[in-house]
């Protein structure tokens, strides 16, 4: 009988030891690539956007999220910043004679389409 209560105690020890075995969340690291191929899809769709528009690009730093260039007598400049939230905030700029023209809003739906929202 004694050795039925050890054999007994030790399996609940074990029993209250397996919760413990409990898998941990992932790494922050996981996170952190996630964020970074959101920026590398939006600098991806905001370059090929000014492709698409026929931008001639003159200045291109990836890593500080800037993307300049020229059409005709209109100077563009985006800018593709990653926020603390996770997200990623793409602007376009468009300086010239007339604001008129609407290359703005045509960069803005040619990176729209090439981000699968438009």
């Amino acid at each position: 009988m004694k050795d039925f209560k050890a054999l007994a105690a030790a399996g609940v020890v074990a029993a209250l030891a397996l919760p413990g075995c409990a898998t941990t969340p992932p790494p922050e690291k996981v996170v952190m690539s996630s964020m970074q191929s959101r920026a590398d899809a939006s600098w991806q769709a905001a370059r090929g956007a000014a492709d698409d528009e026929g931008v001639h690009v003159t200045f291109e730093d990836r890593a500080r999220g800037i993307v300049r260039g020229d059409k005709g007598p209109f100077s563009v400049l985006i800018t593709v910043m990653p926020q603390a939230d996770g997200s990623v905030r793409v602007e376009f700029s468009v300086t010239g004679p007339s604001s008129q023209d609407g290359l703005q809003d045509r960069l803005t739906r040619a990176y729209q389409r090439r981000m699968g929202r438009g």
